[in-house]
């Protein structure tokens, strides 16, 4: 063969031609069912944007919101007993939007002496108004709160563009991940809480639908995406169980969560709170289930492109040696998740003196023991049983 001449082998084109070929296939039909999916889960976001809750006709009707700015301040009403401070707070604001904008309104800001729910205004500072209107005027203007629209729309905009320049399409279909969930919750699952539809069986299905929506828009219509999938759903299922099943011998009322009691009072009294307070143990776990499923699945996912041949067994063992370090890892997440929340709490009972006996049997403790490793649970099990879908899914199709 001459130097600098390349021997030409005809069935060695064919063969590249042809695996080109089918790379280039595959490009296309993948992008052109992640350009479904995500066709179709903005309009799904869109249209429940706009679908009603049912409880709208719960907002006061002859009131606008508003920004505003603080003009003038008068505490001489506030009486501070230590750290304690109560009375009422005497502002002038400057409206800055709305119809009403530009007028100048006497406001009151009832401080009632708890630290969590209380806020004192300065001047310069911007508050979210709430104008009672009467006879087409604002006959009562009240200071709700600092106005954090802004810096909250700022942080998620930061958040969005940090995702989508790192992950590029990708990150822009966790976005969008991201609003459907959003939507899903507040639309779908509230509501359907709100009208005492029993919260296991409807966070179960919209655990199920959010699980599916989320890997598939990441992971694309794929065999991953498919043993991604069904490997969560078996981990939240078994989580459910977990919960169901233990929260019996702790003997915990659902209205240990802040806030859950007020429902009885607000017009709910038919609500049960203890399954609301079950449902919300594999919802909070749903998402590090996914997280570890989708690790697992994309580990046996590439080791099947390079050896389409692997037997069930080895693929198994494969799925586990790659789930056993992800959960090694993972097994603290729920841990430090939640005790992050109660770290004041549990400051409160060291500073006292309180033995870890009577600690560790309090039901606030007893609440979070519950949910952190009966979450868990679901974490370790669902490397196992990805890696199981996984054997079986991929070694029957060379198709993946």
């Amino acid at each position: 063969m001459t130097p600098g001449r390349t021997m030409f082998f005809p069935g060695s084109y064919c063969f590249h031609t042809s695996m080109d070929y089918q790379v280039n296939y595959r490009q296309k039909s993948h992008f052109k069912q992640d350009l479904f999916l995500v066709i179709f889960f903005s309009l799904c976001s869109v249209l429940l944007y706009f679908v009603p809750t049912g409880f709208e006709e719960r907002i006061q009707k002859d009131s606008v919101r508003c920004r505003g700015r603080i003009a003038k301040v008068d505490n001489a009403d506030i009486l501070q007993t230590g750290l304690v401070k109560q009375g009422v707070q005497a502002l002038t604001v400057k409206l800055l939007d709305g119809p009403y904008s530009g007028t100048e309104v006497s406001a009151t800001n009832l401080v009632l002496g708890k630290m969590e729910i209380d806020k004192m205004f300065a001047e310069g500072d911007i508050a979210l108004m709430i104008l009672s209107l009467k006879d087409g005027g604002i006959y009562f203007a009240n200071a709700q709160d600092h106005y954090r629209l802004r810096t909250e729309f700022y942080l998620l905009l930061c958040f969005a563009a940090l995702l989508i320049i790192f992950a590029g399409i990708t990150g822009l279909k966790a976005l969008l991940s991201f609003v459907f969930t959003a939507m899903m919750i507040w639309k779908v699952m509230v509501p359907l809480f709100l009208k005492n539809i029993d919260p296991i069986l409807v966070s179960l299905g919209v655990v199920t639908i959010l699980t599916a929506a989320i890997i598939f828009l990441v992971g694309g219509l794929t065999k991953r995406g498919l043993v991604s999938f069904l490997g969560s759903l078996l981990g939240i299922l078994l989580t459910m169980f977990m919960a169901i099943v233990f929260s019996k011998g702790f003997y915990l009322h659902g209205a240990i969560r802040p806030f859950s009691e007020t429902l009885l009072y607000a017009g709910f009294p038919h609500l049960d709170l203890t399954r609301l307070f079950l449902a919300g143990i594999f919802i909070a776990s749903s998402g590090a289930v996914m997280d570890l499923s989708m690790d697992v699945a994309s580990g046996m996912y590439e080791l099947v492109l390079r050896k389409p041949d692997i037997h069930f067994m080895d693929a198994l063992r494969a799925g586990f040696g790659i789930g056993r370090p992800v959960v090694g890892t993972m097994t603290t997440t729920l841990l430090l998740a939640y005790s992050g929340g109660y770290m004041a709490l549990l400051m409160v009972f060291m500073a006292q003196g309180v033995p870890v006996v009577n600690l560790l049997n309090l039901n606030y403790v007893a609440a979070e023991i519950l949910n952190t490793i009966v979450g868990s649970f679901g974490l370790v099990s669902v490397a196992p049983f990805t890696a199981l879908v996984g054997a079986l899914i991929y070694t029957k199709t060379t198709h993946i």
